[in-house]
């Protein structure tokens, strides 16, 4: 019992103060919640429509997107067509609600993938200080390339498809996080609740998974929602230049590099996924934004 309650009053402090006050408060009302964060709802629903239109895109009046019909190429938005036609024939209308689940996918996964890889390298970085000056020199290298000629750089040795740009785009976006990680731990570490866990014999994971990370969901959070706004731009990126999905997948990225050349006789094209991506990303960094002053995230 003695040597139990040293461990107990430790693991209480392990959070540290203002994460274990926000774990301790009752999560807000909708009501309170939109009276304090009114553009962070507004982020959140924007988002949610979006969603919701790339899922039930089977189920809105859609065609299949890859149809061609050379009779009605070019056509201007109307009553039967809402966005449209491209230069194939094409539905606009089609591949811009079936885009949305391909750039959707796309930025939760690689947000997904650099939080896990860059929190398991961070941790360890931080922790060891042996690993941490082999390990941040590669990382510092990644990231004096800039991340779109690394992605473009990575597609060039891979075959285009969707999960090799999600690999593509992983990638740079991991020393970030690796950065973030390895700052926290550095001064995480040096903790009389760092210390006191590593008298009483605690093991490195348990030291790693219960006295440091805890501290770290916060920021980590914040940063995921901006490491996906940033992967939507990137694919996009990727696929308006080339080097990114497959041409017959519908991406957002890939039914405007196909209209660019059209973009003076068929803007609409370009505009409606022009509109969507940007308000997607927008939509993503205004719940990051409104995530990090209720999480209150330096």
């Amino acid at each position: 019992m003695s040597s139990s309650t040293p461990a107990s009053v430790t693991e209480s402090h392990a959070l540290g103060a203002d994460t274990a006050a926000l774990l301790r408060a009752p999560a807000p009302s909708p009501r309170g919640l939109l009276r304090r964060q009114p553009i962070m709802v507004a982020g959140l629903l924007c988002l949610a429509c979006i969603l919701l239109t790339g899922l039930a895109a089977p189920y809105l009046g859609t065609v299949d997107p890859t149809s061609i019909r050379p009779i009605t190429r070019l056509r201007e938005p109307s009553p039967e067509f809402w966005f449209g036609t491209d230069q194939y024939g094409r539905d606009i209308y089609s591949r811009t609600l079936y885009g949305g689940r391909i750039s959707l996918l796309v930025g939760v996964t690689v947000a997904g993938a650099s939080l896990a890889l860059g929190i398991v390298i961070g941790l360890f970085t931080g922790y060891y200080r042996r690993l941490d000056r082999v390990v941040m020199r590669v990382m510092d290298g990644l990231m004096a390339i800039p991340a779109i000629l690394l992605a473009l750089a990575l597609m060039a040795l891979l075959k285009a498809s969707v999960r090799n740009v999600i690999i593509a785009l992983v990638i740079p976006e991991v020393p970030r996080v690796v950065r973030v990680v390895r700052a926290s731990v550095l001064s995480l570490r040096e903790q009389t609740m760092v210390e006191a866990a590593r008298a009483l014999g605690a093991e490195t994971p348990r030291i790693l998974g219960v006295y440091i990370l805890p501290a770290l969901v916060a920021p980590l959070i914040v940063q995921g929602t901006y490491i996906c706004a940033s992967a939507m731009l990137f694919e996009a990126y990727l696929s308006f230049l080339g080097a990114g999905t497959p041409p017959d997948i519908p991406s957002w990225g890939n039914i405007m590099a196909e209209g660019r050349a059209y973009v003076q006789r068929a803007f609409w094209i370009i505009l409606f996924p022009g509109a969507f991506l940007a308000a997607t990303v927008l939509a993503v960094n205004l719940v990051g934004d409104g995530l990090r002053d209720l999480l209150k995230v330096k």
